[in-house]
């Protein structure tokens, strides 16, 4: 089986991977030659590194990169952490396989589904697994055809019940940084008119989505509304996000009945992670963590 794991030698190594793997989620496994745990999870994670070969797999040793592991506040060993983006996006501690592996698919899932060819923002990716879905809903969506739908590349759509109108509310597991769109439709029912808000304290009913300010209103034509197109969104107004929430006001031929068939979002995490912090952070180079 390919070992398709990097060993980080040096604290100057591991900043240069995670500018290198880009938008690739990267899994590396803070470990201690004295660790049994490290190395009975050890030959797993190599599997595991075959396994999801988008992925970055990184190995740590703490003792021979003591800056690293302190400012990643890695304490006990082995320590799992997940990066996106040079964002530190999730961790595991100890070594149980099962758990790395759900981690590793949670993560990976936007990969495994969306391709690095459909994301077409350099430095930004598609935001999908930053989702969480159950802080989501959606206002007047039929009930065949949910909001989960549009979520997902695996075929469905979201459509409209009682009239045109859709509210949608997106809540991040983590702030993001936006920079535009995917709102995939057919010509004739694609959406048309949408306000967009952010950060709302509490969800929006339509009157209000309606005679509210949005940060930005976005009048779309068929083409933008095609597979395959992007909507650029005014990026310098989109830099901490937890949550968005459209109102889609009306469709391409002002018929009864939106459909949107993929909703999607590029951007990137906020807070990317700063190595050069280490060095203040970190105690002297060889001091016991």
């Amino acid at each position: 089986m390919a070992n398709n794991v990097r060993v980080i030698a040096t604290d100057a190594e591991f900043d240069p991977e995670l500018t290198n793997a880009g938008t690739k989620l990267v899994v590396v496994d803070f470990f201690a030659t004295w660790c049994g745990p490290c190395n009975r999870i050890a030959p797993i994670f190599i599997q595991l590194s075959a396994k999801y070969p988008k992925a970055v797999f990184l190995k740590v040793d703490v003792d021979q990169c003591p800056e690293t592991a302190q400012g990643q506040n890695v304490s006990a060993m082995p320590t799992f952490i997940f990066y996106k983006n040079k964002v530190k996006i999730d961790s595991q501690r100890g070594a149980d396989p099962n758990a790395l592996e759900e981690k590793i698919k949670k993560w990976y899932g936007a990969e495994d589904e969306e391709g690095e060819e459909g994301v077409t923002v350099k430095g930004h990716m598609d935001l999908g697994t930053f989702i969480n879905k159950s802080g989501c809903e959606c206002l007047n969506e039929a009930d065949e055809h949910p909001l989960a739908h549009c979520l997902t590349t695996k075929g469905g759509y979201l459509e409209s019940d009682c009239d045109e109108q859709i509210l949608i509310s997106i809540e991040f597991s983590q702030p993001v940084k936006l920079h535009s769109l995917k709102l995939y439709g057919p010509a004739d029912k694609g959406p048309k008119t949408v306000k967009i808000f952010q950060n709302q304290p509490r969800s929006l009913d339509f009157d209000s989505a309606d005679s509210m300010e949005p940060v930005q209103t976005l009048e779309l034509t068929p083409d933008d509304v095609k597979e395959g197109s992007l909507i650029p969104l005014k990026f310098v107004k989109y830099q901490n996000v937890s949550s968005v929430t459209l109102f889609i006001k009306d469709n391409q031929e002002e018929g009864e009945v939106t459909r949107l068939d993929y909703l999607g979002f590029i951007g990137s995490p906020v807070n990317a992670t700063n190595m050069s912090d280490f060095k203040r952070v970190a105690g002297k180079k060889g001091e016991s963590h």
